[in-house]
């Protein structure tokens, strides 16, 4: 799993000068529905590499949370929705 600190460095990207060749399409991620929540949000991290910097349309798009949600929080709650 990620680790604090490389979630921080990836929360820090600026859209507005990222490289986008390191952004993945969030288009291209394929999520195994019927897999554990647990290996969902794995699978999801590690396809779509920064979850909070992609792209799609090929647009950048940068998301950030409220103090109230873990970004972890935020990815179940998304994926289970989904369902």
């Amino acid at each position: 799993m990620i680790t604090r600190k490389e979630l921080e460095e990836m929360r820090s990207v600026d859209p507005r000068t990222v490289d986008r060749s390191t952004l993945v399409d969030i288009d291209t991620v394929k999520i195994d529905q019927s897999l554990p929540k647990k290996e969902r949000i794995e699978a999801y991290i590690r396809q779509v590499k920064n979850p909070y910097c992609y792209l799609q349309n090929g647009v950048v798009v940068k998301i950030s949370f409220a103090d109230k949600e873990s970004l972890e929080d935020c990815i179940k709650r998304c994926i289970s929705q989904a369902i």
